[in-house]
């Protein structure tokens, strides 16, 4: 399995971002699928992850926030962020078992 992550960027304080993890190569329904991110000078951590069958869990800090959902015919995941804070900047990656995507980087700047 290839995981690209896309949707990084540049947002304010309060604004929105949509990363998005489109795998290719394998079977990636099978597998739950995770973003992490990882702050400079922190330890990678994970942010939501959602089950194949959909049902989804987050880190403490982006509850009510972000919103991770998948569409196995397109073999897409989504992380929709919203109200972003300065300290969710970071790397967002995407991780499906032992496969992991190079990183987007997301900016709020403080």
């Amino acid at each position: 399995v290839q995981l690209q992550a896309s949707g990084g960027g540049l947002v304010q304080p309060g604004g929105s971002l949509r990363l998005s993890c489109q795998a290719s190569g394998g079977l990636f329904r099978v597998y739950t699928v995770s973003w992490y991110r990882q702050a400079p000078g922190k330890r990678r951590e994970s942010v939501a992850a959602i089950t194949t069958g959909g049902t989804a869990t987050y880190e403490d800090s982006v509850k009510g926030r972000f919103t991770i959902s998948r569409d196995n015919a397109k073999n897409t995941v989504t992380l929709q962020m919203n109200s972003l804070k300065p300290e969710d900047t970071a790397v967002y990656y995407c991780n499906a078992f032992t496969f992991w995507g190079q990183g987007t980087l997301v900016t709020s700047p403080a």
